[in-house]
């Protein structure tokens, strides 16, 4: 890659900015589209009203010519479909609300579900209450055959049942600390649709709240139900589905971090996060969580269930929406439904390793901490994790946190960077003698006689070229690792340090109010920094680099430039606290090289090569390789030129 062309890229790039910063609309064109927007959403709001009033006054038309004793044709059709259980599709929702001290759980009657879960410690971006799901955008529930007819238990109206007494009729409950409750939900079949509930035969979904936990119980009991329930099939069919609240500040990187992960027989395992997939499990799944940026649904089963298909559908019409996730399995059914228990747990909380692998579960795989390559997954578990831990217990502010957790990185990499360094100052000195070297041999038919003399060199100097290499390489997991950690750690969220708001979300000094492309719609100053800082490091290392002046030498050197500058756009739109960390480790790499520079004398290591040159050296395996191959390409040489001469 030559200097036009990379002149040429470079001006696409410009060219490319520019033209959209010119499309891009003005303040008063914008300004006008907002009038004309408010106005269309204003009517558009009169149109709902208007449609809603008429919607009410022909339901209480409706109800007022309807007697207590008849349906309407599709709710007598509704209820025929609900088999023995025909009776309790008729009802009215109540809701109950459970409180510990980390959950307010609210439960309907109609489905006999977990209506909705908030999280009392957190909050959204916007400082809202912090809702994983609420209302319609989540159906929970199984279905079965009854009397040859199709039942849905998210159809049903289900009957409160209070464990304790002292709550009986309470539809407020509290628990905390150690203490615990119960509160069951059942639903009746009955005879007909006009005899009673047959009370001693129901299905039944007990909870059990505990006060200090993010997982609550769940089972499902079944009594006398060999009667109503066709025994055509060996298991319930479970329906899971949830359109996920937009509950951080980047909508795109909550996207991507949002999918469905699972546990079978096997492994934990996970579908696409950055696009729609559906997958079906053929095996035994423990448990299924609907996985966000920073928190997890996630229901799982004390033995396992038979098998399951789960999908992810990208929702692009409600901007309050991420995702759609769904989930199908199975439950399977024992011989006889007079006394079956399926017993299940769920957790609403968030992605926080520790809190995750205290139920020994796996859980805490869900966090995107390097699991594929098992060095950068062990680094973070047993290294940073417990360092970053134990820096919590002092209450810093987490920019601190970070700057002393990147000094200690340091201080232990500290061997590594010595080594690294004296390799370079080494492979600085020995470069005239290389060049030397090259000039002795330029014909590239002495390649090998040139290869086999530079390696002698560097033999008796006691310097070798990959000697810089391998502390590098040791370092790339640890860099991997922390560019997994902090962008996965529930801890930064919604921590400020200086103008960021949030270390887990971008940092933002100004906001164009439209998108560039390959950048973004904002400035991240922590992002600007880092670049900056990659830059003039770059630019050090590769004034002290002992690198060659070839055309490959010089293509690499310009890839080095550009490198930090590709990186601009992309983390524009990562976690801040990434980008501050990269921003520390480059400005302590400078204060770094300057004090190896400062007790390291380059000319005492000359010196010192100097004397080692007038040792005895033992040759090496490969040193003796290849003087047997310069020599035999001399012998063959040699051969040719006596043939010509012939």
């Amino acid at each position: 890659m030559d200097k036009n062309t990379i002149l040429g890229l470079v001006l696409i790039f410009g060219l490319f900015i520019g033209f959209s910063i010119w499309q891009a609309p003005s303040k008063e064109e914008l300004a006008q589209q907002k009038i004309k927007q408010d106005s269309i959403t204003k009517v558009e709001k009169e149109k709902k009203k208007v449609s809603d009033s008429l919607a009410k006054a022909a339901a209480l038309v409706t109800k007022a010519d309807s007697t207590s004793d008849s349906l309407s044709s599709n709710a007598t059709k509704a209820v025929a479909n609900m088999g023995f259980f025909s009776n309790s599709a008729k009802g009215h929702n109540e809701f109950f609300t459970i409180e510990n001290d980390f959950l307010k759980l609210t439960f309907s009657t109609l489905g006999g579900r977990v209506y909705s879960a908030e999280l009392k410690n957190f909050k959204t971006f916007d400082k809202k209450p912090l809702i994983l799901f609420s209302g319609d955008t989540n159906s929970f529930g199984f279905s079965f055959f009854s009397n040859r007819q199709l039942a849905e238990t998210q159809k049903l109206y289900f009957e409160p049942i209070w464990k304790d007494p002292k709550n009986t009729g309470n539809k407020n409950m509290k628990v905390s600390g150690k203490d615990s409750l119960q509160f069951a939900l059942r639903v009746y079949p009955s005879l007909s649709d006009s005899s009673a509930a047959v009370t001693n035969s129901y299905i039944e979904y007990l909870y059990t709240i505990k006060g200090s936990d993010f997982m609550i119980g769940m089972s499902l009991n079944m009594v006398n139900m060999d009667n109503y329930i066709d025994r055509s099939t060996s298991s319930l069919d479970f329906k899971w589905q949830s359109k996920i609240n937009k509950l951080e500040k980047s909508h795109d990187n909550e996207k991507n971090a949002t999918t469905i992960y699972f546990r079978d027989s096997e492994e934990v395992d996970y579908i696409s996060e950055t696009k729609e997939e559906a997958k079906e499990i053929t095996t035994q799944v423990k448990w299924i969580s609907f996985k966000q940026q920073f928190f997890a649904t996630t229901l799982i089963a004390k033995t396992n269930f038979e098998s399951a298909k789960i999908a992810t559908k990208n929702i692009n019409d409600d901007a309050s929406k991420i995702k759609d996730l769904s989930a199908d399995f199975k439950v399977p059914i024992a011989n006889s439904l007079n006394n079956f228990k399926f017993d299940m747990s769920m957790y609403f909380g968030p992605t926080k390793y520790k809190t995750l692998s205290s139920y020994n579960l796996d859980l805490e795989r869900q966090i995107p901490l390097g699991w594929s390559f098992a060095p950068m997954a062990w680094i973070n578990r047993f290294a940073v994790i417990p360092v970053f831990n134990w820096l919590e217990q002092y209450g810093w502010n987490y920019g601190i946190i970070i700057l002393i957790l990147t000094i200690l990185l340091k201080l232990v990499l500290l061997p590594i960077a010595y080594k690294t360094y004296m390799s370079s100052a080494k492979m600085r000195v020995l470069k005239p003698e290389v060049e030397e070297i090259n000039q002795r041999y330029p014909k590239p038919e002495d390649a090998m006689k040139k290869q086999s003399a530079t390696m002698a060199l560097y033999k008796q100097a006691g310097a070798s070229p990959m000697s810089g290499c391998l502390p590098m390489l040791l370092q790339m997991p640890i860099l991997f690792a922390l560019f997994r950690f902090f962008p996965s750690s529930i801890e930064l969220r919604q921590q400020p340090f200086l103008w960021a708001t949030d270390l887990s979300s971008y940092d933002s000094i100004y906001d164009f109010g439209f998108k560039v492309p390959l950048y973004g719609d904002h400035i991240s100053l922590f992002t600007i920094l880092m670049t900056i800082a990659t830059l003039v490091y770059t630019k050090i290392n590769n004034d002290m680099m002992a690198s060659g002046s070839g055309q490959q030498a010089k293509t690499m050197k310009i890839m080095m430039y550009m490198m930090p500058i590709m990186f601009l756009g992309i983390f524009n739109n990562y976690a801040a606290g990434l980008s501050y960390y990269y921003f520390l480790v480059n400005c302590m790499t400078f204060l770094q090289m300057w004090i190896f520079r400062m007790v390291i004398d380059e000319k005492k290591i000359h010196e010192r090569i100097q004397l080692n040159k007038l040792k005895p050296v033992k040759k090496s395996g490969w040193a003796k390789k290849l003087e047997e191959l310069s020599k035999q390409q001399q012998q063959m040489q040699q051969q040719k030129n006596n043939q010509r001469r012939k």
